[in-house]
C-alpha cells in the first residue's frame, strides 16, 4: 500500500512550493489572510516531512488503515488548497504597481472591483486553514504515530532510480521474433494454410501467458497469404458494433480503389447494416480475422454469427481468451482450441537474458546466470519474466557493485513469500505489485497516469511526456531540463518493462508504446483507489468516485457514461481526456473551469460553443484538438496565457488569430497535415511566441513581408522547425535562408523543409555559407537534384530524409561518411507524378550506370534504410555495403528490383509495403525479393520478411 504515500507526498510537495510563490507576490489580501497562508504552509511542510518518513520506511505488510485514511485526508485537503491558490492567481492578478496620482486612482479602483473576490478568497483560506488544523490534530487523536526508529532511513529496495540515468542508445523495435513460439506456430500452421472453408481457432490461457504475442506472430507470418486481414481488441466490456466498425475500416483500407467517402456515416449504422457491409467486403475473398481478448461465451457467439459461411474461399477467425468456457464454445462449433503453454526452461532463460541485455544498457553479465531462480519465480510466464528482468536490471544500474545473481536471488526470495506453488493470474498480479512497489515515487505517478488511456491504445511518447510535464509531475533536477527528466522517466518505465515499446521513430527513439492489459488493470485499480484518475467507459469496472474528481478519462461516450459523468463532482477536475466523442460531456462541459490538461484528440463532435468555453479555461497548459473537425481558433484563445502546448495537427486550421502573440508561455505549436499537404500560415503573432521550442507544419506564404521573415529569427529557443510548404517569391529566399542559418546557430536541432518543388532547396539552401552543423535530424523534400555541398559537415546527424530525386550512387558515397547517421530515408510524394520528375529519376539511374549501387564501407552506425515512392529504381548492395544495417523498408507501386541482400551482414528484417494499385509484375518482384531474403547463405538466423499493402487511392 505504498501508493497512497507517494501520491499524497507529491501533492503536498507541489503545494508547498505554490504557497511560497503566493506569499512572495505582492497581492493586496484581506487582513489576516497572509498569516493564514503562512500557517497552512508551515503545517503542510510538517505533513510533508512526516509523509517523507513514511515513504522511506514502510512497515512490513504495509501501512495500517488509520495511517492510510489520514494520508488520504492530507491528499484531499492539499488538492483543495492548490485549487484555491490557483484561483487567487487568476481572480486578483494584475494589481497596479507604481506611484503618482494616476496610479493612486488605479489602485483604488482595483481594490474596489476586487473587494468581493478578496473576501471570498479570505473566507475560503480560513476554512482551509481550519481543515488543515483538523487533519493535523486527527493524526495524534487517532494514534497515527511515527514509525519506530529502527527503520529510520530505510527505503524500499530498488525504489531509488539511478541518479544519472543513461539514455538508451538508438535502436529498432520489432526486428527480432518472440522467443519460444516455434512449436506453437508449427502446430497451428495448417489452420492458416489450408483453403476452401471458414474455420475458427481459439487460443486459451490465463493472463500473462503470451496469447496475444502468439496470435500476432501468426497474423504477421501468414497474413500475406490471405486476400485481406484485420485485427481488433474485444475486452471485458464487449460491444459488437465497435468491433464490426473496426474490422470494416481495416478491410476497407485494403480494397483497391476504395474511397474514405464509402464509409460516411458508419458511426450511425445499425448492427444489421454493419454485418451486411462486412459480408460484402469479404465476399469472394480469403480473409484472416484476429479478435483479441474475448471474455464471455455471449461475445464469442456474437462474433461467430457475424461471419457467414457463404464464402467459397473461406477464411480463418482467431480469438484469444482467458476462459475455457469460451474455448469450449468454439470447440462445439467445430473450431480448433489451442491451449497455450508456459515457456520451456531454456526459452525462459533466453528471454530473461534478452531483456536484461536490452534494459541494462551493457551491464549484462559475462558469466551464466542462475536459471533455476528464473524458472522457480516466473514459471515460464513471459509477462512475469520481462517485468522481473526489468526490476533486476534497474537494481543493477542503481547498485552496480552487486552481481546479477545477487539481485535475482533477492527478488526471488521476496516473491517466494507471496507466491504459491502454482503461478496463477493472481500470482502474476502479486509480481506486478512487487515491481510497482519498487518504483521511485515519481515513476509511480507517471505509470499510474497511463490509466488515462484505454486498453490496447498505442500511446505517443511525445504526447505522454508533454502531458506529464503539464500535469506538474516532472521537475528539473541534476542539471537536466524537465523534458530530459521526463525522457528519463519514460525510458526507465520501458527498461523495467512496465510499458512496452511498439514502434520507433526513424531516429531510433521509441515513438509509441502500449501497456500490457494485466499491468493496465492493476494501475486502473490503484488509480481509482487513490482518487488519482477516474475512468468512465473503461474496460474494467471501477467504483464510483467518493471524492471530488481530479482527473477524468472518458473512454466511451454512451448513455450510461453520460449519466455517470453528470453525477460526479467535476468542479475540481484538473485533467480531462475524451476519446472519440464529447457526447458524455455536452451537459457538463461548463463545469471544467480549472483544467490544466485538455486532450480531445479524435473528437469529431466539438462545437464552436464548446471551443469558446475552452478559451475561458485560464489555467490550461496543454490543449490537443488533433484530428477534430475544428476549422478555426477563436481570437479569445489569447486568454489562455498559461498554455504551453497546442496541438492542431490533422485539422483544417490554416491560420491562427493575431491575438496568439499573448501566448508567451507557448513551447510547442504543432500544426498541419502532411498527408493532405495542409499547413499553418506563419504569421506575425507566431513569431512573437518567444518561448517556442517546437514549430511544426507551417507554410511560408506568398506575400510575406520582409519584416515577418526577419522576425522569424527572434525564435531563438526553437529546437524543432518543420516547413510543409514554401510559397514565397525567390526574392525572399535569401531572407528565409538567413533566418534558418540564425536559428541553427542558436538551439535548432531538428529541421525539415518541403519546398513543394519551388526550387528553394536547389537554389538557396545548397548555397548556404553557414550550414546547420549541430542538427540531429534533417529532412529535405521537394526539388532536390543533389545533396547540399555542406552535408558532410553534419557530424551529429542521426536521421536524414531526402527527396528521391537526389538518389544517385555518388549521393550514397557522400552520405556514407556521416559518422552518427542511424537512419536514411529517400521519399517522393505520391501525388508528384509529373513526367519531368519521373525523367529526373530515370536520368539519375542512368548516371549511376543503370542501377543505384550502394557502395562498400562507411555507414558505420546506419541501422535503417527506407525508400518511399510510387516508383523505385533498381538497387544493388555491393559486398561490404552498410555493415550494420538491420532493417530495410520499401514502400512502392512499381519496383524495378533489389539485388545483393546477401551482402548485408547484419540484416534482420525486410519490410515491403505494396500499393493496392500495384501491377502484377511489381507483386511478382515482391515475392522474388522475399524468396531471395529467405535464401541468404551463411546466415544463422534468416531475416524476416514482412509484406503489407496500403491503399494508395485513399491517400
Amino acid at each position: 500500500m505504498d501508493l497512497v504515500v507517494g501520491a499524497s507526498n507529491d501533492a503536498v510537495k507541489s503545494l508547498v512550493n505554490k504557497l511560497g510563490s503566493l506569499l512572495a507576490q505582492e497581492y493586496t489580501l484581506i487582513q489576516g489572510v497572509r498569516d493564514d497562508i503562512q500557517y497552512i504552509t508551515d503545517e503542510l511542510a510538517s505533513m510533508q516531512a512526516f509523509l517523507n518518513r513514511l515513504k522511506r520506511a514502510p512497515p512490513p505488510g504495509g501501512h495500517d488503515e488509520q495511517r492510510l485514511d489520514w494520508m488520504k485526508q492530507v491528499r484531499e485537503v492539499s488538492y483543495d488548497i492548490e485549487d484555491c491558490v490557483d484561483d487567487v492567481d487568476h481572480r486578483i492578478s494584475g494589481e497596479p504597481r507604481g506611484s503618482g496620482m494616476v496610479m493612486y486612482f488605479h489602485k483604488k479602483w482595483y481594490l474596489l472591483t476586487t473587494l468581493y473576490a478578496r473576501h471570498c478568497i479570505a473566507t475560503e483560506i480560513r476554512n482551509l486553514k481550519t481543515r488543515a488544523q483538523h487533519v493535523s490534530e486527527r493524526r495524534m487523536r487517532y494514534g497515527v504515530k511515527e514509525l519506530q526508529n529502527n527503520n529510520d532511513g530505510c527505503q524500499v529496495a530498488g525504489a531509488i532510480a539511478p541518479r544519472d540515468m543513461v539514455a538508451p542508445p538508438p535502436q529498432l523495435i520489432g526486428t527480432t521474433e518472440p522467443v519460444g513460439l516455434e512449436k506453437a506456430k508449427e502446430d497451428l500452421k495448417p489452420w492458416f494454410t489450408d483453403e476452401g472453408q471458414q474455420r475458427f481457432v481459439a487460443i486459451v490461457g490465463f493472463g500473462g501467458l503470451g496469447k496475444t504475442t502468439l496470435a500476432m506472430a501468426l497474423y504477421r507470418e501468414f497474413g500475406e497469404k490471405f486476400d485481406c486481414r484485420a485485427c481488433v481488441l474485444a475486452s471485458q466490456k464487449f460491444h459488437l458494433p465497435t468491433v464490426l466498425k473496426t474490422l470494416i475500416k481495416q478491410v476497407h483500407e485494403q480494397q483497391s480503389g476504395a474511397s474514405k467517402n464509402d464509409l460516411d456515416g458508419i458511426e450511425d449504422w445499425s448492427e444489421k447494416e454493419l454485418k451486411k457491409k462486412l459480408e460484402d467486403q469479404l465476399k469472394k475473398k480469403r480473409y484472416l480475422i484476429l479478435i483479441d481478448d474475448i471474455w464471455s461465451v455471449f461475445a464469442w457467439e456474437n462474433i461467430r454469427d457475424s461471419f457467414t459461411n457463404k464464402n467459397q474461399k473461406g477464411g480463418t477467425i482467431v480469438v484469444t481468451t482467458r476462459f475455457k468456457s469460451v474455448s469450449e464454445a468454439c470447440r462445439r462449433h467445430k473450431g480448433h482450441v489451442y491451449e497455450h503453454q508456459p515457456l520451456q526452461d531454456g526459452d525462459s532463460y533466453s528471454l530473461f537474458l534478452e531483456i536484461i541485455s536490452s534494459a541494462a544498457y551493457g551491464l549484462c553479465p559475462a558469466r551464466p546466470i542462475n536459471g533455476e531462480i528464473i524458472n522457480k519465480t516466473c514459471r515460464g510466464l513471459p509477462l512475469a519474466i520481462v517485468v522481473v528482468a526489468g526490476l533486476v536490471a534497474s537494481k543493477m544500474k542503481s547498485e552496480s557493485k552487486m552481481s546479477l545473481d545477487h539481485h535475482l536471488a533477492q527478488v526471488g526470495e521476496d516473491l517466494s513469500q507471496v507466491l504459491g506453488n502454482n503461478l496463477t493470474t493472481e500470482g502474476v498480479t502479486q509480481i506486478l505489485s512487487h515491481c510497482y512497489n519498487h518504483l521511485p515515487a515519481d515513476l509511480k505517478t507517471c505509470l499510474l497516469y497511463m490509466s488515462m488511456f484505454p486498453k490496447g491504445c498505442q500511446i505517443s511518447r511525445k504526447r505522454l511526456i508533454r502531458r506529464w510535464i503539464a500535469e506538474g509531475f516532472i521537475s528539473d533536477k541534476h542539471g537536466k531540463t524537465v523534458e530530459e527528466v521526463a525522457e528519463d522517466c519514460f525510458n526507465e518505465l520501458i527498461s523495467r518493462n512496465l510499458i512496452r515499446a511498439v514502434n520507433n521513430s526513424s531516429n531510433g527513439k521509441v515513438k509509441g508504446c502500449q501497456i500490457h492489459d494485466m499491468v493496465l488493470e492493476y494501475i486502473v485499480s490503484k488509480s481509482s483507489e487513490e482518487n488519482f484518475i477516474t475512468v468512465v467507459g473503461g474496460h474494467w469496472q471501477t467504483p464510483f468516485p467518493s471524492y471530488k474528481v481530479r482527473r477524468l478519462s472518458v473512454q466511451k461516450s454512451d448513455g450510461k457514461g453520460k449519466e455517470n459523468v453528470e453525477r460526479m463532482k467535476l468542479s475540481h477536475v484538473r485533467s480531462l481526456t475524451a476519446l472519440g466523442s464529447l457526447r458524455a460531456l455536452h451537459s457538463t462541459f461548463h463545469k471544467f473551469q480549472i483544467l490544466q490538461v485538455l486532450d480531445l484528440e479524435g473528437c469529431k463532435d466539438l462545437s464552436l460553443n464548446q471551443l469558446k468555453k475552452i478559451c475561458k479555461m485560464h489555467q490550461l497548459k496543454y490543449l490537443s484538438l488533433r484530428r477534430t473537425d475544428v476549422e478555426h481558433i477563436p481570437s479569445k484563445i489569447s486568454r489562455l496565457e498559461s498554455l504551453e502546448v497546442l496541438d492542431i495537427r490533422e485539422t483544417t486550421i490554416i491560420m491562427l488569430p493575431e491575438s496568439v502573440d499573448k501566448l508567451q508561455r507557448m513551447e510547442h505549436l504543432l500544426a498541419g497535415n502532411k498527408k493532405k499537404r495542409h499547413a499553418l500560415k506563419l504569421t506575425e503573432g507566431i513569431t512573437k511566441m518567444m518561448a517556442l521550442q517546437t514549430l511544426s507544419g507551417v507554410e511560408i506564404c506568398t506575400g510575406f513581408s520582409v519584416e515577418l521573415l526577419r522576425a522569424l529569427q527572434n525564435l531563438t529557443n526553437l529546437k524543432k522547425f518543420t516547413i510543409y510548404k514554401i510559397g514565397c517569391t525567390t526574392a525572399n529566399y535569401e531572407l528565409l535562408l538567413s533566418a534558418i542559418e540564425h536559428l541553427s546557430s542558436c538551439s535548432l536541432k531538428h529541421l525539415a523543409i518541403d519546398d513543394d518543388f519551388t526550387g528553394f532547396l536547389d537554389t538557396s539552401l545548397d548555397a548556404s555559407q553557414a550550414p546547420p552543423e549541430h542538427l540531429h535530424t534533417l529532412g529535405l523534400s521537394g526539388k532536390l537534384s543533389q545533396v547540399p555541398k555542406w552535408i558532410g559537415s553534419l557530424h551529429n546527424l542521426e536521421k536524414l530524409t531526402l527527396s528521391l530525386t537526389s538518389l544517385t550512387t555518388y549521393t550514397l558515397s557522400v552520405l556514407a561518411e556521416l559518422p552518427q547517421l542511424f537512419s536514411l530515408i529517400f521519399s517522393l510524394d505520391a501525388i508528384k507524378k509529373d513526367t519531368h520528375i519521373l525523367k529526373f529519376l530515370h536520368d539519375n539511374t542512368l548516371k549511376s550506370g543503370g542501377m543505384i549501387f550502394v557502395p562498400a564501407g562507411g555507414f558505420i552506425k546506419l541501422k535503417l534504410l527506407c525508400f518511399v515512392a510510387p516508383v523505385l529504381p533498381p538497387l544493388s548492395f555491393l559486398n561490404g555495403a552498410m555493415p550494420g544495417l538491420q532493417r530495410i523498408e520499401l514502400r512502392f507501386r512499381m519496383l524495378e528490383g533489389v539485388y545483393g541482400l546477401e551482402n548485408l551482414a547484419s540484416i534482420q528484417q525486410v519490410v515491403l509495403t505494396v500499393s493496392s494499385q500495384a501491377p502484377d509484375d511489381a507483386r511478382a518482384k515482391t515475392s522474388q525479393v522475399k524468396k531471395l531474403a529467405s535464401m541468404i547463405p551463411g546466415k544463422v538466423k534468416v531475416p524476416s520478411v514482412v509484406i503489407d499493402e496500403y491503399n494508395e487511392s485513399a491517400e
